[in-house]
Formats: C-alpha cells, sequence, structure tokens
C-alpha cells in the first residue's frame, strides 16, 4: 500500500530538514507526493525531492508525484527540473 506525503505551502530553506526528515522516516515504502498546496519551490527543497526520486528509484520502490498545484508545476519548470515521474529514472 502507498502511503502520501502531503507536501507543505511553501518549501523554502526552512523546509528542507523537515522535509528531509518525512521523506527518510517514509524510505522503503511506495510513496506519493501531494504537491496541491505549494505555492513555492526552493532550490534546495528541489534538491531534497530529485535526491529521493533517486533514491527511491535504487531502492526499487515506487515514488511518484500525485496531485500538484499550478504553482509547482510553474516553478519546477522554471528550475529545469526532470519530469517528476518519468524523466532521468532509467539507466
Amino acid at each position: 500500500m502507498s502511503e502520501t506525503l502531503i507536501l507543505p505551502d511553501v518549501l523554502d530553506l526552512n523546509a528542507a530538514e523537515p522535509l528531509k526528515a518525512d521523506l527518510l522516516a517514509l524510505r522503503g515504502h511506495p510513496l506519493t507526493l501531494d504537491a496541491s498546496a505549494v505555492e513555492r519551490l526552493g532550490g534546495l527543497c528541489l534538491q531534497v525531492l530529485l535526491s529521493a526520486r533517486k533514491t527511491w528509484a535504487a531502492d526499487g520502490v515506487n515514488l511518484s508525484l500525485g496531485s500538484v498545484s499550478q504553482y509547482w508545476t510553474e516553478q519546477w519548470a522554471a528550475f529545469g527540473a526532470p519530469d517528476f515521474n518519468t524523466e532521468g529514472l532509467t539507466a
């Protein structure tokens, strides 16, 4: 059964460490991220999320992105980050 982690509305410098801790607590479990409330995405949280994506892939466990806000979509794209669910995960 997949767990869901609801991301906070502000993913900035102050949110990076709690986000990392939340993700580490769920490591090894299938996980869906709910980004529907995100209004601001900062670079450090982006790095934490990209690292989690690679970690889950290396562990052979599903980590996917569920609902997203318009802000998430715009800011994720502004960073030039790969599509969360598909890009960059295959060898």
